[in-house]
C-alpha cells in the first residue's frame, strides 16, 4: 500500500480541490469547477498535477447526485408498489412546511401520476402474504413499462424488508437496459415512505451517476477510483453507480472525515467545525467520532440512508448580498457560484459577495489569492458594495462590514442548531474552519458562541479533498427487526447482525480489503414503547443496552420513562483501515519567520502584519490582529486572539481570558 499514489478531489460548487500524497508529503491544487461536466475538471486538474494514471488511486466527492436532486434533473423513472398504494410518495407524510399558511403552494408530485405502477406481491405486518403477485401482474407490468419507456425503476413494496421475493421477481421482469432499484436492497427498513423516497431518489439520479462515473473511469484508466459515500466511508466506483442514493452528501462527509483526521492529529478530539466554501456552509458536531443520522434530507426529501449528521446553509464566499422587500440586508442563498463569480474575480460579476466584502475590508490580499495564480480585481468589489451601500445610505467600508455581520450571524445561528438546541454546551468543544473561506470568519464565530479555542487546521482550504484521501472504505447496513428488546434472544440478535456483516464483509472484500483486517460496530435503533423516533446504541448485550438507552434518553430529552424499549433496527458499520497517511512535520527555519508586509484593515487604527504561512515554523506564536495567507486560504487572526503554530502546521487560536 506505501508504494500507491493517493489522490483526493473535491468538486464544490466554485472550486475542484485537489490532496496528492506520494508516501511522503502532500502538494494541494485547485482549478475552477466545470458543472455542466464536473469530470472535465478533475482531468484537467490531474494534468495540471503532473500525475501519471498508472498506480494512482484516486478518491472522489462527487455532486452529481446532489446536483440532479436539488436541481430537479433525474432521469423519467417508473415507481411500482402494491394496489392502493399509488399516491404514496405524493401523499408523504403531509408535513406542512409553513404551518400557518392556510393556502399553501402544492409542490409537484416527486413521480407524475402516469409512472406510478400498482401490483401485487403485498405482505402483512407479519411477513405472510396478502395478496400474491401473479404472472399476469408481471406480464402487464412489462408491457406498461415498454408503453412508458423510463429509464429507471424503483420497486417499492409493503413489508418487503421482511421478504424480498416480490420485489426480485418484479426486477428480473424490467425490461433490459432499464436501472432498477428495490427497497428491499436500497434501504431495507420499515417505514414505507420513507423506504420508498430513498428507493425513487437512487433510481431518479442512478443512471446520472452511473454515466457519470463511467466516464470518469475512462478518463482516469487505468487508476483505480473510489467515491466517498454519505457515511464519511469510501466504495469503489464499480459499485457506486448502484448506489447513488448513498452519496448525497458526498463532498461534506469529506469534509469531516478530514477534520476528524486532522483533529486527532492535533489532539483535539471534540470538535465544533464549520465548512466555508463558495456556496454554502456546512456545520457539524465531531465528539470522538463522527456523528451519523438517518434522519437526513435533501431539497424536500427525506433520506433515510446513513449520513454525517450536519447542517447546512446558503452561507458562502459567492452568497450575493442584496436588500429585500422591506428594505433589509439580507446574505444569500443566492451565490455567484463559478461562472461568473464574486465581481472581485474579473468574470463578468456584478453583484457584491461575501468574498467581495472581505476584500473590500483588507481581509483579503488581491495579490496573494491563489498563490497569485488569480488576481482579485478590489476596485470591482468596491464598485459592487458601492452600488449596494448607495442604496442604503451608506459608505462603502461600512457596507461591507454590514454583509460580513449577516454572514456571520447565519453561520452562527447554524451553529447552535447543531450543538446549543442539541442541550450541547460549545464551550467544551474546539472550533475548526476549513474550506476556502472559513478562516476569515473562525474568530468572529467563536466569540458569538463564547468559544475560547479554534483550530485553522494545515491544508485547511482543501480539507475535504484531504479528508476523501485519508477515509477508509467501508459500509453501513440496517434492517428493521420489530420488537421488545427484553424479549428477543440474543442469539437472534446475533443471527441479524452476522447476515448484515456478511453482506458488507463480502463487497469490501470484493473491493481488495482483507476480510480479517475489516473493524465492525454493532448497533440498535431503540426508542420507548409508543414513540416514533429512536436514538442509535451500541450494542453490548441486552442489559447493558437498555441501561445505556435511558441514559442516553435523559441526556437528549432530561427524562427517562418506566416503559419497556423497543427495538427498530439493527445495524452495523463496516470499515477497512484507513490508507497510511501522515501529515508531515511543519517546516522549522533556524529563526521565526518575520511578517512579510504591513497592510490597513478597516476597523483598526494600526496596520497588521500579514504573515505567509508556508514559511512559519513549529511553535511560532502570533499575536492579533493580523492576516496569515496561504495558497488557497486567508486567516484572519482579530484583536483579542493569538495563534501558536503546532508539529504539523495546524493554526491553534486561544481566545484571551
Amino acid at each position: 500500500m506505501n508504494d500507491v499514489k493517493l489522490l483526493g478531489v473535491d468538486t464544490g460548487g466554485t472550486f475542484t480541490d485537489f490532496v496528492f500524497y506520494d508516501g511522503q508529503c502532500l502538494r494541494v491544487h485547485k482549478v475552477l469547477s466545470t458543472p455542466q461536466a464536473p469530470e472535465r475538471a478533475i482531468l484537467q486538474g490531474v494534468a495540471e498535477l503532473g500525475l501519471a494514471p498508472e498506480g494512482l488511486r484516486v478518491t472522489h466527492g462527487s455532486t452529481v447526485a446532489t446536483n440532479a436532486v436539488l436541481e430537479g434533473k433525474g432521469v423519467r423513472t417508473a415507481f411500482i408498489t402494491n394496489r392502493g398504494l399509488g399516491d404514496l410518495l405524493t401523499i408523504g407524510r403531509q408535513a406542512r412546511r409553513e404551518l400557518y399558511n392556510l393556502q399553501p403552494q402544492p409542490l409537484p408530485p416527486p413521480v407524475p401520476f402516469e409512472l406510478c405502477l400498482e401490483t401485487g406481491g403485498r405482505l402483512g405486518a407479519d411477513g405472510q402474504v396478502v395478496e400474491p403477485l401473479t404472472e399476469a401482474d408481471l406480464v402487464q407490468l412489462r408491457a406498461q413499462l415498454e408503453a412508458l419507456a423510463p429509464r429507471a425503476v424503483a420497486i417499492n413494496l409493503l413489508f418487503s424488508f421482511l421478504d424480498d421475493r416480490f420485489e426480485k421477481a418484479i426486477a428480473a421482469a424490467v425490461p433490459e437496459g432499464v436501472f432498477v432499484s428495490r427497497s428491499s436492497e436500497v434501504l431495507p427498513e420499515y417505514k414505507e415512505y420513507e423506504r420508498g423516497i430513498a428507493t425513487w431518489l437512487n433510481a431518479w439520479v442512478g443512471p446520472l451517476v452511473e454515466g457519470y462515473i463511467a466516464r470518469l473511469r475512462t478518463g482516469l484508466a487505468p487508476a483505480r477510483v473510489f467515491v466517498m459515500q454519505s457515511s464519511g466511508r469510501t466504495i469503489a466506483a464499480e459499485q457506486a453507480g448502484r448506489k447513488a442514493v448513498h452519496m448525497l452528501l458526498s463532498g461534506p462527509a469529506g469534509g469531516l472525515a478530514g477534520a476528524r483526521f486532522v483533529g486527532r492529529a492535533a489532539g483535539c478530539e471534540r470538535l465544533l467545525t464549520f465548512d466555508m466554501g463558495g456556496t454554502s456552509t456546512d456545520v457539524a458536531l465531531i465528539d470522538g467520532e463522527v456523528r451519523l443520522t438517518s434522519e437526513g434530507a435533501i431539497g424536500p426529501y427525506p433520506v433515510a440512508v446513513p449520513m454525517v449528521d450536519m447542517h447546512t446553509i446558503g452561507a458562502g464566499g459567492g452568497s450575493i448580498a442584496h436588500v429585500d422587500a422591506g428594505g433589509l440586508l439580507q446574505v444569500g442563498p443566492q451565490s455567484a457560484g463559478a461562472d461568473p463569480g464574486p465581481a472581485c474575480y474579473g468574470r463578468g460579476g456584478q453583484a457584491p459577495t461575501v468574498t467581495d466584502a472581505n476584500l473590500v475590508l483588507g481581509r483579503l490580499l488581491p495579490e496573494a489569492f491563489l498563490g497569485g495564480a488569480m488576481r482579485l480585481d478590489a476596485e470591482a468589489a468596491r464598485q459592487a458594495v458601492g452600488r449596494l451601500a448607495q442604496r442604503l445610505g451608506l459608505g462603502i467600508e461600512e457596507m461591507a462590514a454590514g454583509i460580513i455581520r449577516v454572514a456571520n450571524e447565519h453561520m452562527a445561528r447554524a451553529l447552535r442548531v447543531i450543538s446549543v438546541q442539541r442541550g450541547i454546551d460549545p464551550r467544551g468543544f474546539v472550533l475548526m474552519s476549513f474550506g476556502g473561506a472559513g478562516g476569515l470568519h473562525v474568530c468572529a464565530l467563536a466569540e458569538a458562541l463564547d468559544m475560547e479555542r479554534a483550530i485553522v487546521p494545515v491544508h485547511g482550504g482543501v480539507l475535504s479533498a484531504l479528508g476523501m484521501l485519508a477515509a477508509s472504505r467501508g459500509r453501513q447496513l440496517s434492517l428493521t427487526v420489530g420488537g421488545l428488546l427484553q424479549d428477543l434472544s440474543e442469539s437472534a440478535l446475533t443471527e441479524h447482525f452476522e447476515a448484515l456483516i456478511g453482506q458488507g464483509r463480502a463487497e469490501l472484500v470484493e473491493e481488495g480489503v482483507v476480510a480479517g483486517e475489516i473493524a465492525v460496530e454493532r448497533s440498535l435503533d431503540l426508542r420507548y414503547r409508543g414513540q416514533s423516533y429512536t436514538l442509535n446504541i451500541p450494542w453490548q448485550g441486552t442489559a447493558a443496552t437498555i441501561a445505556a438507552f435511558h441514559a442516553a434518553h435523559a441526556a437528549r430529552y432530561g427524562h427517562r420513562l418506566d416503559v419497556p424499549v423497543e427495538l427498530v433496527n439493527v445495524r452495523v458499520g463496516l470499515s477497512a483501515p484507513p490508507p497510511p497517511v501522515r501529515l508531515a512535520a511543519a517546516s522549522a527555519p533556524e529563526r521565526p519567520a518575520a511578517a512579510a508586509v504591513k497592510r490597513p484593515l478597516h476597523g483598526l487604527k494600526e496596520e497588521v502584519a500579514v504573515w505567509a504561512r508556508e514559511t512559519l515554523r513549529a511553535g511560532q506564536e502570533i499575536q492579533g490582529p493580523a492576516l496569515i495567507t496561504e495558497t488557497v486560504a486567508t486567516t484572519y487572526l482579530a484583536p483579542g486572539w493569538h495563534c501558536r503554530v503546532d508539529g504539523a502546521g495546524n493554526l491553534l487560536l486561544q481566545r484571551a481570558g
